[in-house]
Order: C-alpha cells, then sequence, then structure tokens
C-alpha cells in the first residue's frame, strides 16, 4: 500500500519526540569574546553512548529521484545523530516511532535549523533538497576496532511505502 505523508514544518514541539532541533534560539544564548560573539550554548549534546566519542563529518547531500519514496528506514542505536545545514537551504527529514510506513512522519527544515536524532531512533537517510547542501553531521565514532554495530536498516515489503507530499 502506498500513502501520501503530509509535510509538517519543523518545530520543538513537534520534534520532541525524536530528538532535538538545533536552531539560534536567543533565550539560550549569551555574548563572549569582549561581547564581539553572540553564543547559543548547548543546543544539543551528543549521546555518544558508552566507548564511543563524538565525530564531526562533512555529509554531501543530493536529492532523491521525485516522488521522493520512503521505502526504508535506519536508525543508531548506540548513539545520536545530529545535522546541520551548512548552506541556508531547506531540506526535509522523516521520522518514526517504529519502522513502518503508517508510523512516519516527515518534516521541512528551514535552512537555519539542524537537528539531533536521539539514540534508535527510525529515520529515512538525508533528504536534501537542491542538487549539492553540505551538513555538519556530529554522530558516534565507535572504538578503533569498530566494535558495537551502530546502524539498523529496515526496509518495508514491497509495495508498502510512503510517497513525500510536494514541497
Amino acid at each position: 500500500m502506498t500513502r501520501t505523508l503530509p509535510i509538517e514544518p519543523l518545530t520543538a514541539e513537534a520534534f520532541a519526540p525524536f530528538g532535538q532541533v538545533i536552531e539560534a534560539d536567543q533565550a539560550r544564548s549569551f555574548l563572549i569574546n569582549a561581547g564581539r560573539t553572540r553564543r547559543f550554548d548547548a543546543l544539543a549534546i551528543a549521546d555518544c553512548g558508552a566507548g564511543g566519542a563524538a565525530a564531526l563529518s562533512i555529509f554531501r547531500g543530493t536529492p532523491w529521484p521525485v516522488p521522493v519514496r520512503i521505502a526504508m528506514l535506519e536508525r543508531h542505536p548506540l548513539g545520536s545523530q545530529a545535522f546541520v545545514p551548512m548552506q541556508r537551504h531547506a531540506w526535509l527529514v522523516v521520522v518514526a516511532e517504529r519502522p513502518a510506513p503508517q508510523a512516519c512522519r516527515a518534516f521541512l527544515a528551514r535552512g537555519d535549523q539542524g537537528i539531533q536524532i536521539a539514540r534508535g531512533v527510525w529515520h529515512h537517510p538525508l533528504l536534501a533538497l537542491q542538487p549539492v547542501h553540505d551538513f555538519l553531521v556530529v554522530d558516534r565514532k565507535g572504538p578503533a576496532d569498530n566494535s558495537g554495530d551502530n546502524l539498523e536498516e529496515h526496509h518495508f515489503p514491497a509495495g508498502d511505502e510512503v510517497l513525500l507530499a510536494p514541497v
């Protein structure tokens, strides 16, 4: 069965079951460096789990074919994963409380909003809307021996998918 998934605006309240929205919140800021810099402090705290460390990477995303078909989800059971756009382009986020098409929710993030997906939350891989869109990603880097599998994928049964509504 195919259904169309509406796209909601990304807000901290709507996204709370899945993680945190990362945005410049004036209420969580203060001046530093002799008043020349405003620090938006601790907008999200990376959850790296036991034995992990925070790794900063750049993901360069390109758009998925339209209409975007959501036929799988993934999750990271050992740590959180944050995405912060490096250009001010809107982008999409699909998350779910469980790996099922009917559990999916889609959010339209502004170009000045990032997200941190909580540990173990099901989500679709990066959904860029521009031909090239870079993201700073903070996630868990495991031990040097790469013990511990921090990626689980769930593919929906054939024909059981979600189409994203047009943006």
